[in-house]
C-alpha cells in the first residue's frame, strides 16, 4: 500500500494590483504562517522594478475586503492593493441629485 499523498507545505496566492489601463497578477507560493505583508514582498521580487505599483503606501485586502498587512492570507486568497479614490462616490452621488433637483428632473 502506498503512502498517502502530503499536503503542500505552503499556500498559493495572487496578489494585484490594477491601473485604470492595465491589470498587473503575481502568483506567489508562500509559507504557512505568511502574512500578507509576506506575499507583497513575494510579489514585489517578482515584479518588473519599474512597474508603478504603490507596494507601501496602497491600501490593501483580500477579496474587496480591506485588511491589515500583518493579517495572516490562506491558500488560494487573492491579496489586492487599492488605488486610492480620485473622488468619494457618496459624494458625486449626491452632486448628481442636487443638479437634477435644480435642473427640475425627478
Amino acid at each position: 500500500m502506498s503512502p498517502a499523498p502530503r499536503a503542500p507545505a505552503g499556500k498559493h496566492c495572487v496578489v494585484a494590483y490594477a491601473t485604470r489601463t492595465r491589470q498587473y497578477l503575481w502568483s506567489v507560493a508562500l509559507p504557512l504562517h505568511a502574512s500578507i505583508a509576506d506575499a507583497l514582498a513575494a510579489a514585489r521580487a517578482a515584479a518588473d522594478p519599474a512597474a508603478p505599483i504603490p507596494w507601501d503606501s496602497a491600501a490593501v485586502g483580500i477579496f474587496g475586503e480591506p485588511r491589515a498587512r500583518t493579517d495572516s492570507c490562506a491558500d488560494g486568497d487573492r491579496i489586492e492593493l487599492y488605488r486610492p479614490l480620485r473622488r468619494d462616490p457618496r459624494q458625486g452621488r449626491r452632486e448628481r441629485v442636487q443638479r437634477e433637483r435644480r435642473s427640475g428632473k425627478s
